[in-house]
């Protein structure tokens, strides 16, 4: 009890004690002047004190270890047991909280000298001493409180390290931090990415707008820069045009004779045509004399022919496809045979009198390569080589439609046909076009057209519109500076022998002569037309060739191609 008290006196030797009301933040002990009850309690402590020293001795407790005496092998800070010692009379009043000035002797310091709390010698005063019944201070907790018993050694606040020990939650908390950091450049990346899409489309859509109005631009398809026509069902201008043509005969090996038609693909208006050619077409041989299509088949062959179809047609045939019947029999076979709506009833040539028709006549009937040759080659009594003309053309429109679109695939068909084609056509080349035809026809962009032509083989006005200017117009050659002029001369005078007359005066002057057939009632003058006026010069020398008056010459249409059309009149005179 007394070891919690210090019994410091007033000035006048007996004065109040002080009471320990706690610690300041340095650890250091702060005391009030205590109270008369407190006071009271102090006296008794006294008189107490008073009497254990008289009678009686005890062991002295330092709750430091610096002086006193201290039980039997005790040593507050657990470094070692401690010799014992003989018990002293304990000293009171020489309290030193820090343990670092002990009263010599253990007596009290004499009355009247102050009180110095940290153990050292004062002047004046005396170390009060607070009893048992001294009020515990709340909130201010100290060496007294935190170890009533007093064996806790005295720290102080500098011999403390404090290490900063790691937190698990602060992991967590930059784990989370970079989280929310790695999310938001997310967010912002895929903003990025988001407008680097949208300005990519709108350069896309841009790109695909300005393309799709060139190419209608190209193809004349623009409101105000187009033109229907007959034909192909929409016109360009004829020199923006491209076409490939290729020309087909078809040799009957069992009945004989020949048909002919030209394979066009115009790549500008992605059109395809099958275009018939009667075999009646008037055509100017390599010598200048005037035969027919199936005769210049038979004696000029492959290339004479498409010679003269290009100088009357105006087209610029690529190469000629030989197809002889047995290999167009092969070919309907290779593709699946072939639906074609037919017009009348094929027998069979192989079968007796009074069977069953090999080809019977109605819509979507299939055909295998064998009723397909029947068909193709089909003329019947009293008819004009322009039906079956009409039923080849029915024929090789089923077999684009079976046919693949596939370039690759459709060369091997053609390769599997096994026949010879003439230079300059390849397998290759021809795959590749039949392939092109093949898709315009399974798309609905295929049709065929029948090139009309007069009784005598001549071409009409009405097949140079339809046929010639729209379908092979764009690819008309143009000729060359030092080539003969073209004239085609139409009979008008009534004596048919004076085409034959006008041909011949007109070679012999270095033209090329094309017929244009004979008029239906004769005219009284002459006309020689140009169209183009730099051939205003040659027209005034064909007049002046043919004996014709200079004022005949004018401006207009011209027909069949030529550069200079020449009608002759009653006023014609061959002799002039």
């Amino acid at each position: 009890m007394n070891d919690r008290y210090d019994a410091g006196h007033g000035a006048d030797g007996g004065g109040a004690p002080y009471e320990l009301v706690g610690y300041d933040e340095y650890g250091r002990p702060v005391y009030r002047q205590a109270t008369d009850q407190q006071a009271q309690h102090h006296q008794q402590a006294q008189q107490y004190d008073a009497y254990q020293q008289q009678g009686h001795q005890g062991y002295g407790y330092d709750p430091y270890a610096t002086g006193g005496h201290q039980q039997p092998g005790y040593d507050p800070y657990g470094t070692g047991s401690v010799p014992p010692q003989q018990p002293q009379t304990p000293a009171y009043g020489s309290y030193d909280p820090y343990g670092t000035q002990q009263q010599q002797g253990g007596q009290p310091p004499q009355q009247g000298a102050p009180y110095d709390p940290y153990g050292q010698s004062a002047h004046t005063g005396q170390q009060p001493r607070v009893t048992e019944q001294a009020a515990h201070i709340p909130q201010q907790p100290g060496p007294a409180d935190d170890d009533p018993a007093g064996t806790a050694p005295d720290y102080r606040t500098e011999q403390f390290a404090f290490v900063e020990e790691p937190d698990g939650d602060s992991e967590d908390v930059i784990d989370w931090m970079k989280f929310t950091e790695n999310r938001t450049e997310r967010r912002e990346e895929a903003k990025r990415r988001a407008r680097s899409r949208i300005v990519a489309l709108a350069v896309v859509l841009a790109l695909v707008a300005a393309g799709g109005v060139g190419y209608l631009w190209y193809a004349g398809k623009l409101p105000g820069l187009s033109d229907s026509g007959a034909g192909t069902g929409t016109t360009t201008a004829a020199g923006a045009q491209k076409r490939d043509v290729i020309v087909v005969h078809l040799h009957d090996t069992t009945g004989g004779g020949t048909t002919t038609a030209l394979l066009v693909d115009n790549t500008t208006t992605e059109q395809g045509t099958t275009v018939l050619l009667p075999n009646s077409l008037a055509l100017t041989a390599d010598d200048g004399a005037t035969t027919t299509l199936a005769k210049s088949v038979e004696d000029d062959g492959s290339e004479g022919t498409r010679t003269a179809l290009d100088t009357v047609l105006g087209t610029d045939i690529e190469g000629t496809w030989r197809l002889d019947t047995p290999f167009l029999l092969t070919l309907v076979d290779l593709v699946g045979n072939i639906e074609v709506d037919t017009d009348t009833d094929v027998p069979d040539p192989d079968a007796k009198k009074g069977e069953a028709p090999l080809v019977k006549k109605g819509k979507g009937q299939t055909l295998s390569g064998k009723m397909a040759v029947a068909y193709a080659t089909h003329r019947g009594s009293g008819e004009a080589q322009n039906a079956q003309l009409e039923r080849f053309g029915q024929v090789m429109h089923g077999v684009l439609r079976k046919m693949t679109s596939d370039p690759d695939a459709a060369t091997l068909t053609v390769q599997t046909l096994g026949q010879i084609l003439e230079p300059p056509l390849t397998d290759k080349d021809l795959g590749d076009f039949l392939a092109r035809l093949s898709d315009r026809a399974k798309g609905g962009d295929h049709k065929s057209a029948l090139l009309p032509v007069q009784d005598d083989g001549t071409l009409t006005a009405e097949a140079s519109d339809s046929v010639v200017k729209d379908v092979l117009g764009g690819t008309a050659k143009s000729p060359d500076e030092n080539a003969a002029v073209s004239v085609s001369v139409r009979n008008a005078t009534g004596v048919k022998d004076h085409t034959e007359k006008a041909r011949v005066v007109l070679l012999n002057g270095g033209f090329t002569f094309r017929a244009a057939g004979t008029a239906a009632a004769p005219e009284a003058t002459s006309e020689v037309v140009y169209a183009d006026a730099a051939d205003k010069e040659n027209a005034t020398e064909v007049a002046k060739t043919l004996g014709l008056d200079a004022g005949s010459v004018t401006k207009g249409k011209v027909t069949g191609n030529a550069r200079v059309s020449v009608v002759l009149g009653q006023d014609y005179d061959p002799g002039s």
